[in-house]
């Protein structure tokens, strides 16, 4: 089965990475696992993931150009028998896109919940001063259209 595309136009050529972009948070809306995104400093952000019963070693956090992405897979080395499973252990993948600009600062795993901090650094504006050079003696005139004024 063949997928329409935004980008099949003929008139949007060389957006090929914007395409993967939109399919890949495409297949990560599924909710799965929950997250919260909080701003803890003019120039600070915290993203959480609720993780319950995965460990350190089961989670992979990744820079992938602007993306950040977040996978995990649950080890489960022990063969238990459930008479309820309600707890979700299952194999994720979600990705987020990141701004220019961010970096990504730190991740720590604490009481069930992944935490990734992000930072966006404060760019000092440059100031570049640029010298005007003067010209001594006679000045050419300016030019319209490829002939010096005056010319007729």
């Amino acid at each position: 089965m063949s997928r329409l595309s935004l980008f099949n136009s003929p008139l949007l050529l060389g957006f090929e990475q914007f395409e993967q972009a939109v399919d890949r948070v495409a297949k990560t809306a599924d909710g799965y696992p929950p997250y919260d995104v909080e701003q803890v400093d003019q120039n600070k952000i915290r993203i959480t993931l609720a993780l319950a019963g995965f460990a350190a070693n089961e989670l992979q956090v990744q820079l992938e150009d602007n993306q950040l992405v977040i996978r995990g897979k649950k080890q489960d080395s022990r063969k238990a028998v459930y008479l309820h499973r309600g707890i979700a252990t299952r194999q994720f993948h979600r990705s987020f896109v990141l701004a220019e600009g961010i970096e990504v600062v730190a991740a720590s795993l604490s009481n069930g919940l992944l935490h990734i901090d992000l930072e966006r650094p404060r760019i000092e504006p440059q100031i570049k001063k640029i010298k005007i050079d003067t010209q001594t003696g006679e000045q050419s005139a300016p030019l319209i259209d490829g002939a010096a004024q005056g010319d007729s």
